[in-house]
C-alpha cells in the first residue's frame, strides 16, 4: 500500500509548521505504516564526547511517528504524544542519524509505534522507542 503523503508533503508540512526546519531531521521514506527521518548531525545536536544527544533522538523518534501516522491518515495536526518511552543502547556517535518508525497499531483513538534510531549504515539501533500518540476522534481508524 502507497502513503497517504509523500516524502515531499512531509517535509512541506514540516517546514510549515514548526520553526526551525534548518535544524530538523528530514523525512527520507514514506510506506503505508512505516516512516523514516534523518538528521545531518551539527554541534548544536551533540553532548560532550561527541554522541549525539538524547533530546536529539527523541526529537527524532516523536517525528517520525507523527510522520508514520500520517502515512495512514494523511495530515493530521492535532495527533499528539501521548507517551514516549526510550532505551539508549549503545553511543549514537556519527554524522547522520536516521530514525525509523513502524506503525504497530493505529486505532481509533490511539496508534502505537516502534522506533529504531541508528547511525546511517550501522546494522546496530543506538536506541529504542515505543511511543504512543492520541488521534483525534474525527480522524481514527475503526
Amino acid at each position: 500500500m502507497s502513503s497517504q503523503v509523500s516524502v515531499e508533503e512531509a517535509n512541506a508540512y514540516l517546514d510549515d509548521t514548526f520553526e526551525g526546519s534548518e535544524n530538523r531531521c528530514r523525512v527520507t521514506l514514506m510506506e503505508d505504516g512505516r516512516c523514516i527521518v534523518r538528521l545531518e548531525a551539527n554541534g548544536s545536536h551533540l553532548r560532550p564526547g561527541g554522541y549525539i544527544s538524547g533530546p536529539t533522538q527523541m526529537s527524532m523518534v516523536d517525528t517520525v511517528v507523527y510522520m508514520a501516522i500520517m502515512t495512514r491518515l494523511g495530515i493530521v495536526p492535532m495527533a499528539v504524544t501521548t507517551s514516549l518511552n526510550m532505551t539508549f543502547l549503545r553511543p549514537c556517535i556519527g554524522d547522520v542519524v536516521e530514525a525509523e518508525a513502524r506503525l504497530m497499531k493505529l486505532g481509533r483513538t490511539l496508534a502505537v509505534a516502534d522506533v529504531d534510531v541508528r547511525i546511517a549504515g550501522s546494522e546496530k539501533a543506538a536506541s529504542h522507542a515505543v511511543v504512543t500518540y492520541a488521534i483525534p476522534q474525527d480522524e481514527g481508524v475503526a
